[in-house]
C-alpha cells in the first residue's frame, strides 16, 4: 500500500463522513481513525495510521455452539459474513428478526443485514434448513467471515 492509497482512502473518509476505517489486505491491516472531536481544521485532520500483522485466529468454539447436541453440531452448516460491517438481525428496531433459533429457511431468503458504509446489505441464505445458533448479537461489528449463523440442512 502506497501513500497514494492511503489518501484515497482519507479522501473517501472525509467525503462519506467516516471517522474510522479498517483494511486486511495480503498480511497488511491498516487502521486509519479521525482524531478526538472529529474537526477539521485547514483541511487536515488528525489521522493514526497503525499497521501490523491480522491477530492469529483461535481455536475456541462459539460458547453457544457447546449447548447444541454434537450430532446436529457435526452436521451444521455455517453462514458467514460476506463482507465487514455491522450486523443487524432485523430490518429496523421496532421489527422482528428476520430469522430466530429454530426458524426453517430458504434458499435465497434474507436472514439478516449487514451495515457497510452507510449502506444496508441483505444477506441472504445459500441453503435451506434449520437455523440452530444465532452466533452474534445485534449491532455488533462482524469481518469478512465472521460465523452469523448455523444451520441444519434439509
Amino acid at each position: 500500500m502506497n501513500i497514494k492509497e492511503i489518501k484515497e482512502i482519507i479522501n473517501l473518509m472525509n467525503e462519506n463522513a467516516l471517522t474510522e476505517f479498517e483494511l486486511e489486505r495480503d498480511g497488511l491491516r491498516i487502521r486509519l481513525r479521525k482524531g478526538t472531536g472529529g474537526a477539521i481544521e485547514g483541511g487536515l485532520e488528525k489521522i493514526l495510521v497503525a499497521t501490523s500483522p491480522p491477530p492469529a485466529p483461535q481455536e475456541t468454539a462459539p460458547q453457544a455452539a457447546q449447548e447444541i447436541p454434537k450430532e446436529v453440531a457435526a452436521k451444521a452448516v455455517e453462514i458467514k459474513a460476506p463482507i465487514v460491517g455491522t450486523f443487524y438481525r432485523a430490518p429496523s428496531p421496532d421489527s422482528p428478526p428476520f430469522v430466530e433459533v429454530g426458524s426453517m429457511i430458504e434458499p435465497g431468503q434474507v436472514v439478516c443485514i449487514i451495515e457497510a458504509m452507510k449502506l444496508m446489505n441483505e444477506i441472504k441464505s445459500e441453503l435451506g434448513g434449520k437455523i440452530v445458533d444465532v452466533l452474534i448479537e445485534n449491532g455488533d461489528p462482524v469481518e469478512f467471515g465472521t460465523v452469523l449463523f448455523l444451520v441444519e440442512p434439509k
